[in-house]
């Protein structure tokens, strides 16, 4: 037995259909008919029911292939329900229904409408179809609130999905970016790999042009060896002949004085008993050996004049097998070293290779990992660098780290410092007792504070033209500066400069304090800076703040005219290397930048190094010229200085005198004669430098 299944049809359009209809379809949807509020809708909406469209669904094309008619609703009883566009009978063939018919005509007039060459045509066509399907909501009321609900969600789907759309433009465009710099890169990379090939490449051809030079040199050591075999061989034959000559001169030399002799002697006896016949006989015989002699004398010339002897040519065949032993040797050095040079490119390969792979890994690492911390940067703070070798030598980064804090902690606790008292042996400006407060002073701090009571006391001192004591001009600035709380910031100052002794200027500060040397070397290094500064800013004639590397080596020569060749590459390699430039343009500007805390960078201390030695040069030099002398007056330290420096103005070499014998310049002739050793170390206190060439007879 078949259930019949009852089923709803589309009722006719709304001007066809009767009150009774339309009340219990009110009834059935339980809701009251609500209306699209989108954009544009709402006109349609009304054309298209203008139009004789029907307020619910049609059922075509599902009911075209069934021939029977389901049941009616009780609620309809005795009423028949038609179909849109459809008779009676369903075998019949049936049209679209009229409502999509006009949705479709609506849709297909809108997007003909359009206009493909406007801005943001797909937004367009997704407005027109949103329109459509809001006609089609507002017309199916039972399922209204479901689509529109579904309407809402891809509503926001879409809103979403252009947002992220938004957000993600820009990280494409970051993307290219890292890619155009990554191809760069590898570019830069080739580059290089390039120009060290070409270097190697440069080195072979030196290494065999250096082979072939010592191939040539051995073939002409081996023709020199020839040359010299038969010059020695010519002057040891021009020897024994020389030397046989020699004898023969010296027999008859011998034989004649001898027979002199004789015939003084015997006198008249002598000749009165010898036979004329006799002698002529003996004269006849000598000159017959002498004949015979001569003769083989020419024999053995001429057979033996070529011959070498035994004792030369044994040393020389023992020299020719050393040079040929040493020839072997050489060889075999030679192939062992290119075969080490081939060995070694094929490292170099390996080695590219492995940097390449390391130099990813590093960059990985440096993205993701921490650096390690600089430990030597704690030396100051640990009271210099022989305290912090002491505490950290042989430890652990954990082991170091307890360390620092014990000793921080320690320094922490001190908040109070203890007055040194008001005696004479006392600095004025720390002469205060009791309980002085520490201030915690940073680095920074002091070396501000030491620039600027530098700078005002050279102030005061030109405007009074008398050189005031610094203790006291400290105490001065820091009474003025802070009143009653002076001596709390004197003992925190001393207790930081303390601290940071390796620091150059802290320490020459302190230096000067304790009156081991001159304030005149402060001020001398500033003005050194100063222009060396000048120079090279002069130098640079297109004011753009960079300067080549000849234009800066010309620069350092005008400004150093006495230096070496060897202290001006070391200056040159210094700035290149502070600026990692080999090659371009220097920012010369940026070598005389200091840090936070002061320090000057390696330009400048080497400057200040070189200087600081060459001082200690020329005192070496007055020493040597004083050698001997255990007392030295104003006349022979004056001679000892224009023997060493002829070109040394006299104000100044007037200068370096008073400030050795501390007298005034009116003074100077009436000055007592002082110790040498005091006098050379006065003058190593002193800002004392060379003004011109040293003589040559001066090392």
């Amino acid at each position: 037995m078949s259930i019949p299944v009852e089923t709803k049809l589309p009722p006719l359009t709304l001007s066809k259909r009767s009150p009774a209809m339309q009340s219990n379809d009110g009834e059935r949807s339980g809701m009251p008919e609500q209306h699209s509020s989108a954009p544009g809708c709402l006109s349609a909406f009304t054309k298209l029911r203008s139009g004789g469209a029907s307020g619910f669904l049609s059922t075509w094309p599902a009911h075209v292939a069934s021939q029977t008619v389901c049941q009616r609703r009780r609620d309809l009883n005795k009423r028949d329900v038609k179909n849109h566009g459809c008779s009676h009978e369903f075998g019949a063939s049936v049209g679209k229904p009229r409502f999509l018919m006009q949705l479709e005509g609506y849709l297909k007039r809108e997007l003909q409408a359009l206009d493909v060459q406007q801005p943001k045509l797909q937004e367009r066509r997704l407005q027109t179809y949103r329109e459509v399907f809001d006609c089609f909501i507002e017309d199916f009321k039972t399922y209204k609130p479901l689509l529109t609900a579904i309407k809402n969600e891809y509503e926001v789907t879409l809103a979403y999905m252009r947002e992220q759309i938004r957000e993600l433009a820009p990280l494409s465009t970051q993307l290219v970016l890292v890619s155009e710099q990554c191809e760069r890169r590898i570019l830069s990379l080739r580059e290089e790999e390039r120009a060290e090939m070409k270097a190697l490449k440069e080195d072979k051809r030196r290494l065999q042009r250096v082979i072939d030079d010592l191939r040539e040199k051995q073939r002409a050591l081996e023709a020199q060896v020839c040359r010299l075999q038969e010059d020695l061989a010519a002057q040891y034959l021009a020897y024994r002949n020389e030397y046989d000559a020699r004898k023969l001169l010296i027999a008859n030399i011998g034989t004649m004085s001898y027979a002199t002799a004789e015939e003084t002697n015997d006198g008249e006896e002598v000749a009165e008993s010898e036979d004329p016949v006799k002698v002529k006989l003996a004269l006849k015989v000598c000159r017959e050996d002498l004949t015979k002699a001569q003769v083989e004398l020419n024999r053995l010339h001429a057979e033996y004049g070529d011959v070498v002897p035994r004792r030369d040519w044994e040393s020389l065949d023992r020299s020719h097998r050393e040079n040929v032993q040493k020839l072997e040797t050489l060889q075999i050095d030679f192939d062992q070293m290119k075969t080490e040079y081939d060995t070694l490119l094929e490292v170099h390969k390996q080695v590219l290779s492995e940097r390449d792979s390391l130099q990813a890994e590093l960059e990985v690492f440096q993205g993701t990992s921490t650096p390690r911390p600089d430990w030597e940067s704690c030396a100051d703070i640990l009271g210099g660098s022989d305290r912090w070798t002491e505490l950290f030598q042989g430890q652990s980064s954990q082991q170091r780290l307890l360390v620092l804090l014990e000793n921080l902690a320690e320094r922490a606790s001190k908040d109070f410092f203890d007055g040194q008292g008001t005696g004479s042996d006392v600095p004025v400006f720390l002469r205060y007792e009791g309980q002085l407060k520490n201030v915690r002073l940073k680095k920074a701090d002091v070396v501000r504070i030491i620039k600027e009571v530098m700078k005002q006391k050279y102030a005061v001192d030109e405007e009074q033209g008398v050189q005031s004591n610094l203790c006291e001009f400290l105490h001065t600035y820091l009474e003025r500066q802070h009143g009653e709380h002076a001596g709390d910031w004197a003992y925190s100052l001393m207790d930081v400069i303390h601290y940071h002794l390796s620091d150059d200027l802290i320490s020459l500060f302190s230096d000067i304090l304790s009156g081991k040397v001159d304030e005149s070397l402060y001020y001398g290094q500033l003005q050194l800076v100063n222009h060396v500064l000048k120079t090279l800013t002069q130098n640079d004639t297109a004011e753009s703040g960079i300067l080549t590397v000849p234009e800066l080596s010309e620069a350092l020569k005008e400004a150093f005219p006495l230096k070496n060749e060897h202290d001006l590459n070391e200056l040159i390699s210094a700035a290149q290397a502070e600026l990692e430039n080999n090659e371009g343009g220097l920012a010369y500007q940026r070598l005389f930048i200091e840090d936070s805390d002061g320090q000057i960078r390696s330009f400048l201390s080497l400057v200040k190094k070189q200087a600081t030695a060459e001082r200690h040069h020329y005192i070496n030099q007055l020493r040597i010229q004083l050698e001997g002398k255990r007392e030295v007056d104003v006349a022979e330290l004056r001679t000892a200085f224009n023997v060493i420096d002829p070109s040394l103005h006299s104000q100044a070499l007037d200068i370096n005198l008073c400030f050795v014998f501390l007298v005034e310049p009116d003074n100077l002739n009436h000055a007592l004669p002082v110790d040498t050793e005091v006098a050379l170390q006065r003058l190593l206190a002193a800002d004392v430098s060379r003004a011109g060439p040293p003589p040559s007879h001066i090392n």
